[in-house]
């Protein structure tokens, strides 16, 4: 561990030794998003096998509600590390500043993609624009040209929206509200969707708030089905259901290439290439945020971040690459390994 980092934890020791949080807990604790989870699960293992430390815990609980969990405190009843497949919120910076986690350190991991995949096979042949997606899923849709109204999304099969697309019923399986995944489908699929309409993008300028609240919001009259935090879940369930579609990032296709075909969107296919070039539209960061106080009472933090970003990790060939991680550039990854393996908190709110 380098100098600054040590004197972190010296300090991050002083700030906390006395109290009853103090007491020590021998795994580290992970909790937060699906997508990022079998990374992390993958360190973990690699992690306890190597060192002498034992194998850290890592849960499955949506980037929202482990953020909530990560903010609730200092001490070794809350979680030492928070995965999320989208940036930390402003809000929730604040919220760990008012709960007493004030040195967060941000770990950028690389890259996912969400697709819109489906058991049929045919399914990859099928391309879709942002705005057919948007069309399909949203809960208003514009009564005219105008944007002046707006109606309940009247469309019930794909092609009711354009002849070309499957004639099958849209019955799309996706995450809850509490996902990162979810967070990052709105931003990227229904909000970039929707600017392809003219008078939704008019709208924007004029009316930002008015904007999001109509092309943010999902239908709610049963063509799109809440799933549960589990990615797995709703491959298995899109197995079961081969008519449906089903929202999920990139490495869950990846590992489930077999039995799971996505589509192209905007003529561009989900794949490693396009994901890792940004030329596939729905792609985003995933992330890692460590509570830096802990590395005091916690043993193996900083050296479990030290195996997460080794090359042999996140690296171009690494073991998570394997797994369906599109890995940072080499210089992006190398500076964030430094700041990462050095404890770099945090300055200010993320947003």
């Amino acid at each position: 561990m380098k100098l600054h980092a040590q004197l972190a934890v010296a300090v991050a020791a002083l700030a906390i030794a006395g109290g009853a949080q103090a007491q020590q807990r021998d795994q580290i604790r992970i909790v937060g998003s699906s997508t990022v989870f079998p990374f992390s699960t993958a360190v973990a293992e690699s992690f306890g096998a190597k060192t002498g430390f034992a194998t850290p815990v890592v849960e499955s609980t949506g980037s929202g509600g482990g953020l909530r969990l990560f903010c609730s405190g200092v001490g070794t009843e809350h979680p030492d590390i928070v995965n999320a497949s989208r940036r930390m919120r402003g809000s929730e910076y604040e919220r760990c500043q008012d709960n007493g986690v004030r040195e967060i350190t941000e770990v950028r991991i690389g890259f996912d993609g969400i697709v819109l995949g489906s058991a049929d096979r045919s399914m990859s042949e099928v391309d879709m624009t942002l705005e057919q997606v948007w069309l399909a899923l949203s809960a208003e849709v514009p009564a005219d040209e105008t944007c002046s109204s707006f109606i309940p999304n009247p469309y019930e099969r794909w092609s009711d929206i354009d002849p070309s697309l499957p004639r099958q019923r849209i019955e799309v399986f996706g995450p809850p509200p509490t996902s990162g995944t979810r967070d990052a489908f709105v931003e990227l699929g229904m909000q970039d969707g929707a600017r392809h309409v003219a008078c939704m993008d008019a709208l924007r300028d004029s009316d930002r708030d008015r904007f999001e609240q109509i092309a943010s919001r999902i239908r709610e009259d049963g063509r799109w089905i809440d799933a549960g935090e589990n990615d797995n879940a709703i491959v298995q369930t899109l197995v079961n259901t081969p008519t449906a579609f089903g929202v999920f990032g990139f490495s869950f296709l990846d590992q489930n290439s077999d039995r799971i075909s996505a589509v192209s969107i905007n003529g561009v296919p989900p794949e490693f290439e396009n994901i890792a070039d940004g030329s596939y539209p729905v792609s985003r960061s995933l992330f890692f945020y460590v509570k830096n106080q802990h590395a005091a009472i916690i043993p193996g933090l900083v050296e479990y971040v030290e195996e997460f970003t080794s090359e042999d990790a996140w690296g171009e060939f690494g073991y998570l690459t394997d797994r369906g991680l599109i890995p940072l550039p080499d210089g992006v990854r190398d500076e964030t390994r430094d700041r990462a393996v050095n404890l770099s908190a945090m300055t200010q709110s993320p947003e």
